[in-house]
């Protein structure tokens, strides 16, 4: 049994969340005053944006979904209501914004949409096809690179068309950009938070104590990136723990055997450590959480999500969520919306830190043996009083 102090964890929420927030109201002042996020038009014609993922991922979705948001919030697209694609889509999102989107500055381009299905063969050829785009002069005037693929395969000096990377574990560590204040080309811009996977790690290990903490990633330097494997080890040296390592596949267009990859490490991680750290991958997703809460929950092995609350809802113990994609989604708007008022994408500031929020699964709580007094939940952002079944 683990029993955890109200106070503790409160201190713990205070020193961890709180004082590294930076709210969407906080874009850049000095940036502001250089650099219009208003509406302006290519001459006569329109912008066009071309989008390039390496799969189906509903990060890609959201992110994608909340940048839009934000381009109608500063007057790019006209206001209307964006349908939610319940497969959450980006090709049917993408469809939708090519003909239905209302701009008079913003075109979306119908066949400029590139997605590798997570196979290398179709990523070769949709890297050279939209290479060749980008060297075409007025073909595409600004990239939206989805995902850790699309960084590495976009954010090069093949071209110089403005290339707007979006979720990225660690755009540093896979080698995307030279730093968190410098992308090192001048039409590259990544969005990071350095810190968010460590301080997700801290925060667990503060409030369960573990000793042997299981991490099932696949070992490639994509799936080391993902998984932030570098940063959950130097937590560890920090504060005594083990981590116990179990391979998966992720990045394959196969997601049954993905996912079954997940589960096997999840068996094996469970007799062996005391709490698993569940990372973003090909193998978790709605299809598999149900069972693979269903392997800690009977092993009694405590879990954070790496990727948020809706995870927690789902059966995992704990996270750190952003409370929506919505301030993210702004800055992101707002980057767009700068390098095509004149900005170098290398110019605009690239560390975003969003607000985060606490999420606990009573009922998980409940079978793995944590028991949380009433000061606890008060210091909960979102709480969750059973498992629900992915739809």
């Amino acid at each position: 049994m683990k029993r955890i102090f109200a106070t503790f964890l409160l201190s713990i929420l205070l020193l961890f969340v709180g004082s590294q927030s930076i709210w969407a109201s906080d874009l850049d002042r000095s940036e502001s005053n250089i650099f219009k996020t208003s509406p302006v038009k290519k001459g006569s014609g329109k912008w066009r944006i071309a989008y390039y993922e390496g799969g189906q991922d509903d990060n890609y979705y959201s992110y994608l979904y909340a940048t839009v948001q934000g381009l109608i919030t500063l007057g790019w697209i006209a206001d209307r209501q964006i349908p939610e694609f319940r497969a959450k889509d980006t090709q049917q999102l993408w469809e939708w914004l090519s003909k239905s989107a209302k701009s008079d500055t913003l075109e979306f381009v119908a066949d400029e949409y590139y997605s590798a299905r997570w196979d290398d063969d179709i990523r070769k050829f949709n890297r050279t096809k939209a290479l060749s785009s980008l060297r075409e002069s007025g073909k595409i005037d600004l990239m939206i690179a989805m995902g850790t693929w699309a960084g590495n395969d976009l954010a090069n000096s093949s071209h110089s068309v403005p290339t707007i990377v979006m979720s990225t574990s660690d755009p540093v560590k896979s080698g995307i950009i030279k730093s968190a204040d410098d992308s090192g080309y001048d039409h590259v811009h990544a969005r990071v938070d350095p810190y968010r996977y460590e301080r997700q790690v801290r925060i667990f290990h503060k409030i369960v104590g573990f000793k042997k903490l299981g991490v099932a990633y696949e070992d490639t330097v994509y799936g080391r990136s993902y998984a932030a494997i570098d940063l959950i080890e130097k937590v560890a040296t920090e504060r005594g723990f083990e981590v116990v390592k179990c391979h998966t596949k992720s990045d394959i267009a196969d997601s049954e055997l993905a996912g079954l990859s997940v589960a096997k490490c999840f068996e094996d991680l469970s007799s062996k450590v005391d709490a698993i750290y569940v990372t973003m991958q090909g193998g978790v997703n709605t299809h598999t959480i149900p069972q693979l809460v269903e392997i800690a929950n009977t092993h009694r092995i405590p879990t954070f999500s790496q990727a948020g609350a809706k995870e927690v809802e789902y059966g995992f113990l704990l996270s750190i969520s952003r409370p929506g994609f919505k301030s993210v989604g702004l800055f992101l708007a707002a980057t767009i919306a700068k390098v095509l008022n004149g900005a170098k994408p290398r110019q605009l500031k690239q560390l975003f830190e969003e607000t985060q929020n606490i999420a606990i699964n009573l009922k998980t709580a409940e079978l793995v043996g944590l028991y949380l007094y009433a000061d606890i939940l008060a210091a909960a952002d979102e709480i969750y009083r059973d498992i629900i079944v992915p739809e």
